[in-house]
């Protein structure tokens, strides 16, 4: 994993409200100025549409995803 993809799991683990759709964390996502352009379009590319309840959530289907 590289550095930026765990600086965008610390923030969904710290700043992100739960529950929370795909179109919420991507607009909180916007907002992240320690997390790069590049890191925000593959967050918002990747993440399936759907409600999450815990931030666990999240970071579990990003971490089958950078597995792949």
């Amino acid at each position: 994993m590289t550095a930026a993809k765990a600086d965008l799991i610390r923030h969904i683990r710290k700043h992100a409200k739960y529950p929370s759709s795909k179109k919420a964390l991507v607009s909180a996502c916007a907002g992240m100025s320690d997390v790069a352009k590049a890191e925000k379009e593959w967050f918002e590319e990747n993440l399936p549409n759907r409600v999450y309840y815990a931030a666990h959530q999240v970071v579990n289907v990003l971490s089958r995803l950078l597995h792949v």
